[in-house]
C-alpha cells in the first residue's frame, strides 16, 4: 500500500514538472520577441498566442516569465489594430513643410497681386471723400449726429491727408 501511494506521489509530481515545463517553454518561444513580430503572424497564430497568454495569465504571475508579461502587456495594450497611431515617423516634418509652402505661396501671391494692381482707387482719393461729404450734407445723411447736423465740426468722409 505504501509502494503505490509512493509510486502514485513521484507519478503525479513527475507530470506536473514535465506539463509544467513543456508549457512555460512552449509559451516563452512563442512570446519571445512579439512585439517585433506581431504584423508578420497570421491572425489564427496571433489568436493562439493571444489564447495561450490568457491561460497563462489565470495562474499566478510570479511564474510568468519576463518575456510573457511583456507580451500580455503588449497584447493587451500594444499600438496594432485600432490603438495604431495615425501619424508615422517624419509626419511633423511634412506638416511644418506643408505650412511652409503655404506661408510661401500666399506671400508670393500677395507681391504679384501689389506689384499687378495700380496705385490707389479712385474712391480713396482725397477729392472723392470731400465729394462725399458734401453729398451725404445734401442728402441729410445722420441729421442728428452726424455731417448733417447742425453745428457739425468733425473730418466727416475725407480720410486722406
Amino acid at each position: 500500500m505504501l509502494r503505490t501511494r509512493t509510486a502514485n506521489c513521484v507519478r503525479q509530481n513527475v507530470l506536473n514538472a514535465v506539463c509544467r515545463r513543456y508549457a512555460s517553454n512552449a509559451s516563452a518561444l512563442s512570446v519571445t520577441n512579439l512585439q517585433s513580430r506581431w504584423k508578420s503572424l497570421t491572425e489564427n497564430e496571433r489568436t493562439s498566442i493571444t489564447d495561450q497568454l490568457r491561460e497563462r495569465q489565470k495562474g499566478d504571475w510570479k511564474d510568468l516569465s519576463l518575456e510573457e508579461k511583456k507580451a500580455a502587456y503588449f497584447v493587451a495594450f500594444g499600438p496594432y489594430g485600432p490603438r495604431e497611431p495615425f501619424l508615422k515617423t517624419g509626419h511633423g516634418r511634412k506638416v511644418i513643410l506643408g505650412i511652409c509652402i503655404a506661408i510661401g505661396v500666399s506671400t508670393g501671391l500677395y507681391v504679384v497681386s501689389r506689384a499687378v494692381v495700380s496705385a490707389k482707387p479712385k474712391t480713396l482719393t482725397k477729392e472723392w471723400e470731400e465729394a462725399t461729404n458734401e453729398w451725404a450734407k445734401e442728402n441729410k445723411i445722420n441729421p442728428i449726429t452726424g455731417i448733417s447736423s447742425e453745428n457739425y465740426s468733425g473730418p466727416g468722409y475725407v480720410q486722406s491727408k
